[in-house]
């Protein structure tokens, strides 16, 4: 089995290929959580993930006739940047085989890395299958994303750093798919600190994992806001790994990792993808649980699509009621939208949205319905707003 000097090692192969990242304490985190948390930030790497530290342990180790022939790896995101950035670095030849519905985005960076991106497959078990029948009939090196102990060893040198920067640290929570990063850190972590509490995170959509080490059955879905994550298949040598030096594993929903990647783009001004703020997640799910401890949380990548992430933001904000959508009844004469849109403003709101409806109403015939989608401080804004309109004479309330 893995143990620390392989990490080591590892970090020695790293040295002057990757960013030893910060890990630093966020106060106004620590605050709201009430533990003590320390972020460690790897979406700051060149190719924004975690994932190059084990790509880039394993291309080093290639023998001679290994890198005349090249690497071939199977990945919609996070992975195939980190082959291909560190091929290219070191002059292979690498094809990424990516399922088709991959984003366009990660598909063009991975190509910009000088990769031959192959689009086969909805799902990535048959990305999977195309890309061991490809690396037989090419003779290419197939490079797993978890399962394969030089890719884990790598990963493992991120938990080498956030010892050395918080050598104190009393848990580290971390995000967990395949299962090879968190199996690294904690072959690194327990060696230099056999207290140390170490925590994985899974989405209740694909808990793979968690099914195989607790032996529960919890179904998985189809998709997740998650997807570097999103793995239905955990890694044979992980898993192992795991089973031995995890202590516990635990689930967040959707709207968990929602709220955890708005707050860290609000509080700590970083952007990290699903997969990345899944840490956070389970300390806002479970705060009893991590309560007056040092906990270090990695920031594992921050690839996410421009579009998904305006729809997080805008749900946010729902959430905390910074946007709100309310309705309005009012007589349909000349001059009622416009007394109402005053009113809102008299009470501090902006409007975003108006929406008038007429004919899909059970008001009378008399009578319009107005459908206003407004921006505003908070929850306590929101009580106002609606209490200007009833004091003007209107009919108001929210919609959820």
């Amino acid at each position: 089995m893995l143990n620390l000097t392989d990490i080591e090692q590892a970090a020695l192969r790293l040295q002057g290929h990757l960013l030893d990242t910060p890990c630093v304490e966020s106060k106004t985190l620590s605050q709201l959580t009430g533990a003590q948390i320390y972020l460690k930030f790897e979406n700051l790497q060149y190719t924004a993930s975690f994932k190059e530290r084990g790509a880039c342990n394993k291309l080093a180790q290639l023998s001679d006739d290994e890198r005349r022939r090249g690497v071939i790896a199977m990945s919609a995101g996070n992975h195939a940047q980190g082959v291909a950035y560190h091929a290219q670095r070191l002059g292979l030849r690498a094809v990424i085989v990516m399922p088709r519905f991959t984003p366009g985005v990660k598909i063009e960076r991975t190509r910009g890395f000088g990769a031959e991106v192959v689009l086969h497959g909805d799902t990535l078990d048959e990305s999977r299958a195309h890309a061991l029948m490809l690396a037989e009939r090419e003779g290419l090196v197939f490079v797993h994303p978890y399962d394969d102990e030089a890719i884990v060893a790598g990963q493992g040198t991120v938990g080498l750093e956030m010892l050395r920067a918080v050598p104190d640290l009393d848990t580290l929570v971390i995000a967990v798919g395949g299962g090879g990063l968190i199996a690294g850190m904690a072959t690194a972590a327990k060696a230099l600190k056999p207290d140390i509490e170490i925590i994985g995170v899974q989405t209740s959509r694909f808990p793979g994992m968690v099914n195989a080490i607790k032996g529960t059955h919890y179904p998985q879905g189809l998709s997740t806001i998650a997807e570097g994550i999103a793995v239905g298949t955990p890694g044979v040598i992980p898993q192992a790994i795991i089973a031995k030096l995890v202590d516990d594993l635990v689930l967040v929903d959707e709207g968990d990792i929602e709220q955890a990647m708005v707050m860290l783009l609000e509080i700590e001004k970083t952007l990290v993808e699903g997969a990345g703020a899944a840490g956070l997640a389970a300390l806002l799910k479970y705060p009893e649980r991590f309560a007056g401890k040092k906990v270090g949380l990695v920031l594992c990548g921050g690839n996410i699509d421009p579009l998904l992430l305006a729809a997080i933001i805008e749900r946010g904000m729902v959430r905390a009621g910074r946007l709100a959508r309310i309705k309005v009844s009012a007589r349909d004469i000349p001059g009622s939208l416009a007394k109402i849109t005053a009113t809102v403003a008299g009470a501090g709101a902006n409007i975003e949205e108006v929406h008038h409806q007429r004919a899909f109403t059970m008001l009378s015939a008399q009578n319009v319905e107005i459908e206003l989608v407004i921006q505003t401080r908070g929850r306590e804004h929101i009580a106002q707003v609606l209490a200007t309109l009833s004091a003007a004479g209107f009919e108001a309330s929210e919609q959820h």
